[in-house]
């Protein structure tokens, strides 16, 4: 990952308590055989369904300098060098603690209940514009991707942003402790994850749990526009939090939303900055993108970087995978646009996505179609709030094709003229949605990563020629 030593043997071992075959110098960490780098060391964690130390041979074949285990390698592994230690999960978390106490890195922690990992890839996007900056690769934000995002830091960063995820209380505490954060942004709170939750009030709760773990002097940002507001302020001022600031379009947002307008290129945003008036670009639409680019400056500036020179940089932010990807696709019948939000849902960011594929604007005879899977993790709500979707739906979508069984709940509330089809997978639904678009369509595909949209991208992708391309550089 870098020419950097991160680890030693005897640094590692130190910290680790473990037992070393021999020196060594990592220049990475990795947790996936899969994705090792020459110079890496290879932990072999142990999960319900796998056990890295059954890759230790491939990791070594790709170049890691060592391996940390807990159970000694045999035969010719036995030779190579590692660092045999109690547990490697633990072992990894004190690799990340230690790694944020040689820092002196202002620290920021994202957390929230949709937008995080596009808001964390924006402030981290904005930050190294302008200093050395560490962050989560991805969506490393549990109790692994935390501890290995930290271990992979180098010393002298001057930025780190860490995006933090949560499905139960008290899980944001645990990876909060780890990562120390001098900042603290909370996008928004939904019912994502209500399924082990009572109420939203007990979602917030379980997201403020970040503010009990904060640097001296830590500052938090809040979504002002959002009904809880008042109850996370409150949250951050119980825990010794004195700067709380706000952003939206709220009139007693510190970062506030002038206007936001939409274009087919992205969108043009206005703010008022801590009082100062700052105009840019995002090649992204959505009025949500707009106003997590607000909690991106405000970040910035409690970090002590320019938001000025921030906000000028989000005009090169590239959408991620899956969360709002833009690709024109020269299709047999012409080109369509397809807008790839497959990674993730709940209510809040459906509606966000629903207003997006509103906004656009098909070309001639080409129609608005909404490609939709199962929200989960919702409990006994879930049927309720599929359902609960279908009159914003209704006035987004000229057409719309479901799968999965609470989306059938969703299908049935919808006026008839708007159902294509209903289906029970990604996998039937493909051929039956892909024989239907034609030139001109906006196509726009959402659900829960474990309903497998992903398939209904890669069937759309492959209509395509040559000649497709991606939007905004993606």
């Amino acid at each position: 990952m870098t020419d950097t030593v991160l680890w030693t043997a005897k640094d590692a071992l130190v910290v680790t308590g473990g037992r070393t075959s021999e020196n060594w110098s990592g220049t990475g960490v990795s947790i996936d055989s899969r994705t090792v780098q020459r110079g890496d060391l290879f932990v072999a964690l142990q999960g319900p369904n796998f056990d890295g130390h059954d890759f230790l041979a491939a990791a070594y074949d790709k170049g890691a300098a060592a391996t940390m285990v807990q159970r000694a390698p045999g035969g010719r592994l036995a030779e190579l060098p590692h660092l045999l230690v109690d547990d490697t999960l633990g072992a990894l978390w004190r690799l990340g603690a230690a790694a944020r106490a040689r820092s002196q890195a202002k620290v920021a922690a994202i957390t929230g209940s949709a937008g995080k990992t596009s808001t964390k890839e924006a402030l981290r996007h904005c930050l190294a514009k302008q200093a050395e900056t560490a962050a989560n690769v991805g969506s490393l934000n549990n109790h692994w991707g935390v501890p290995l995002s930290l271990a992979r830091m180098k010393p002298e960063v001057t930025y780190g942003v860490f995006e933090l995820g949560m499905n139960n209380p008290g899980e944001i505490l645990e990876l909060a402790r780890l990562v120390r954060p001098h900042v603290a942004v909370i996008t928004n709170v939904e019912v994502a994850h209500i399924g082990n939750f009572k109420s939203i009030v007990e979602i917030a709760d379980a997201k403020a749990e970040v503010f009990q773990a904060m640097e001296p002097g830590g500052q938090v940002v809040l979504n002002r526009e959002h009904p809880l507001f008042h109850h996370l302020r409150a949250k951050a001022m119980e825990a010794g939090i004195e700067t709380v600031v706000g952003f939206g379009s709220h009139a007693e947002a510190e970062v506030r939303l002038v206007s936001y307008t939409p274009d087919a290129e992205g969108s043009r945003i206005k703010v008022a900055l801590f009082g100062r008036p700052l105009s840019y670009r995002l090649p992204i639409q959505g009025r949500h993108v707009a106003l997590n680019s607000l909690a991106v400056l405000a970040a910035t500036e409690l970090l002590g970087g320019d938001a000025r020179q921030a906000a000028a940089a989000l005009k090169t932010l590239a959408p991620l995978k899956g969360r709002g990807a833009r690709h024109r696709i020269n299709g047999y019948d012409g080109e369509f646009l397809l807008i790839d939000d497959s990674y993730n849902a709940n209510p809040a960011s459906m509606r966000a996505a629903f207003e997006v594929l509103a906004q656009s604007r098909p070309a001639a005879r080409g129609r608005r179609i909404a490609v939709l899977g199962d929200m989960l993790e919702l409990g006994t709500s879930a049927e309720r709030l599929h359902a609960g979707l279908a009159a914003d739906l209704a006035a987004a979508a000229d057409r719309v094709y479901c799968c999965g069984p609470l989306m059938a709940t969703l299908f049935a509330a919808l006026p008839e003229d708007k159902r294509a089809v209903h289906a029970p997978d990604s996998s039937a639904l493909s051929p039956l949605l892909t024989s239907d678009i034609r030139a001109g369509d906006v196509v726009l595909v959402k659900g829960s990563l474990g309903s497998r949209m992903a398939h209904v991208v890669e069937a759309l992708m492959a209509l395509g020629h040559p000649l497709s391309r991606a939007v905004n550089g993606e």
